[in-house]
């Protein structure tokens, strides 16, 4: 079983910055694609980033120039640092992970429960 864990999530004025965490853990063999989605009430989700193991990595039109999504291949983590935050940024922030899970030798898709994110104006 692999769980994913998100860790950074909070209140904001605009204009500031905040460093998200998702950390995987449990029975992994190997993380292809990591990926942080939101989604706002009353919106549908979108991704906002993600990053390939070799470090590959794209971004919604939204968040481009202010966010970076980086990766520790080592923890198993991937973060995303999101400056010059704004109010329409405010949102639940997932992350999402390409697993090759070690006991059942099959990729699997996993999702973590979400951290909310609130920018203020």
């Amino acid at each position: 079983q692999v769980q994913l864990v998100e860790s950074g999530g909070g209140l904001v004025q605009a204009g500031g910055s905040l460093r998200l965490a998702c950390a995987a853990s449990g029975s992994i063999f190997s993380i292809n694609r990591m990926g942080w989605y939101r989604q706002a009430p009353g919106k549908q989700r979108e991704l906002v980033a993600a990053i390939t193991n070799g470090g590959a990595t794209n971004y919604a039109d939204s968040v481009k120039c202010r966010f970076t999504i980086s990766r520790d291949n080592a923890k198993n983590t991937t973060y995303l640092q999101m400056n010059s935050l704004k109010p329409e940024d405010t949102a639940v922030y997932c992350c999402n992970a390409d697993v090759w899970e070690k006991l059942t030798d099959e990729y699997l898709e996993v999702w973590g429960q979400g951290t909310l994110v609130t920018v203020s104006s």
